[in-house]
């Protein structure tokens, strides 16, 4: 059950269309809407049998209780005006689905604070490297952790509200500030896509070289399959923070580099292994 019965989701991509599915799938006595700015994309959406899909933006949002942006970082404060322009319900809660923290608070945070309005950052730590509704699952969020920030300072009784919805989608929700939000993503979900796409630049740079390429290649290149664009403005938003763990990912594979070079199996083995020390603590977790 979620406190929440009337939703609105903006932004029909793979993390937004995820929310609205899981929301029909499970808070059924919870009515959402999917907005999407292009009409065709919403036709396209409703034509798969989600009616509650529209372009209208005024009218996703009527009455609305809870307001999830899946829009891109960049995209969050000027969506954030045209919501405070065309009014919203007394309480609303505000929060988006983004990978960066401190900028979101700082811009749209402040700004709904000026207006009255609850803004707390969600973070599910989950989605795809494909794009588009047709990839959304009503079941993405299952066991996936999602970080709530609330640097704006919002009632502790509408942090609550929010984490028991995402608890809700199956989700197991925790509570951080934006720049230890932002600092540990930096490490266990921006460096990976970075070395995934470091990975393929590498090992294809003969193109050709992909059709002997087995599990490994594929599995550790996955990532880098996701929106480039979307990907480039994530960095560059937590570029302060991202800085460091790709200096030390140079130093080791430099480190390498050198061992490798010399001879030294000791040196080598020692990498290798606290690599593989350290993967086994992902398997505890579990």
């Amino acid at each position: 059950m979620t406190e929440f019965r009337r939703i609105a989701v903006l932004g029909p991509g793979v993390l937004g269309g995820s929310v609205a599915l899981a929301v029909t799938k499970r808070h059924a006595e919870s009515s959402v809407a999917l907005w999407g700015r292009n009409p065709e994309r919403v036709a396209e959406i409703r034509a798969t049998g989600f009616e509650q899909a529209t372009d209208d933006l005024a009218h996703a949002v009527q009455d609305a209780e809870l307001i999830i942006l899946a829009v891109p970082v960049g995209a969050l404060r000027a969506l954030g005006g045209k919501l405070v322009e065309i009014g919203l319900s007394p309480g609303t809660c505000i929060t988006d689905v983004g990978s960066v923290k401190a900028s979101p608070h700082e811009s749209l945070g402040k700004f709904m604070q000026q207006h009255g309005i609850c803004f707390i950052g969600s973070h599910p730590m989950a989605g795809s490297e494909r794009t588009g509704f047709a990839a959304a699952d009503a079941d993405l969020f299952v066991d996936a952790p999602c970080i709530l920030t609330n640097d704006n300072q919002q009632p502790l009784e509408q942090l609550d509200r929010l984490g028991a919805f995402w608890t809700g989608l199956g989700a197991r929700s925790a509570v951080m500030s934006a720049s230890e939000h932002d600092r540990l993503v930096a490490r266990i979900s921006h460096l990976p896509h970075i070395l995934s796409s470091v990975c393929a630049l590498i090992a294809l740079r003969n193109q050709e070289d992909g059709r002997f390429a087995g599990q490994g290649l594929r599995d550790t290149s996955r990532v880098a399959a996701g929106d480039p664009a979307m990907w480039a403005e994530i960095l560059l938003e937590n570029r302060d923070q991202i800085a460091e763990p790709l200096r030390e990912g140079a130093s080791v594979l430099s480190d390498l580099a050198n061992s490798l070079a010399a001879g030294d199996a000791e040196a080598i083995l020692r990498i290798l292994e606290e690599g593989q020390t350290r993967r086994h603590t992902l398997d505890e977790t579990e």
